[in-house]
């Protein structure tokens, strides 16, 4: 951008300090009016008409001449601003794009694994309950096994005393 020259910031910056304050931080200048009512009355009264100051007291300083050199400055500084403004939107709507993409798909991989959890949970379920029905069915089968091992003893026990007498 345009530089402002030395001496032409430093005239600016007196002739501010004369009418209000200036506050500088870095590259920043802030400039706050003194008697800003006053200045916002004259400044909407007709041009032949003068504006008497809030308050009735005399000797109101007028307003310096505005360099039009520094208003060219101005001009093309607030230019700068706006394009580096529309560049930050637009970087800002291109990081919100990517983000609300990114976000989208997660919803989705998030999504498809509650649909892959809901089945592979009701796959289990089926395959308990098949378990269970055969368990179920293994029991019936099996109700006749203690009586035939009562048997078996039986058995065993008459066969040992068959042996004890045969020897």
């Amino acid at each position: 951008g345009r530089q402002l020259p030395e001496g032409r910031r430093a005239t600016l910056a007196s002739a501010l300090e004369l009418e209000g304050t200036v506050l500088r931080e870095g590259r920043l200048t802030q400039f706050v009016a003194n008697n800003l009512e006053r200045r916002i009355r004259q400044s909407g009264a007709p041009r032949g008409e003068a504006a008497v100051p809030a308050g009735g007291g005399g000797g109101g300083s007028s307003i310096p001449a505005i360099d039009p050199g520094a208003l060219q400055d101005v001009v093309a500084l607030a230019g700068q601003v706006a394009a580096q403004v529309d560049e930050l939107l637009r970087n800002v709507h291109c990081g919100l794009q990517a983000l609300t993409a990114l976000s989208v798909g997660c919803i989705q991989t998030y999504r498809d694994g509650v649909e892959s959890l809901g089945e592979a949970a009701d796959l289990s379920i089926r395959a308990m309950y098949a378990l269970v029905a055969r368990c179920e069915e293994l029991d019936r089968a099996m109700q006749p096994v203690p009586a035939l091992a009562k048997r078996i003893r039986d058995m065993k026990g008459t066969l040992e005393r068959l042996e004890g007498l045969c020897k």
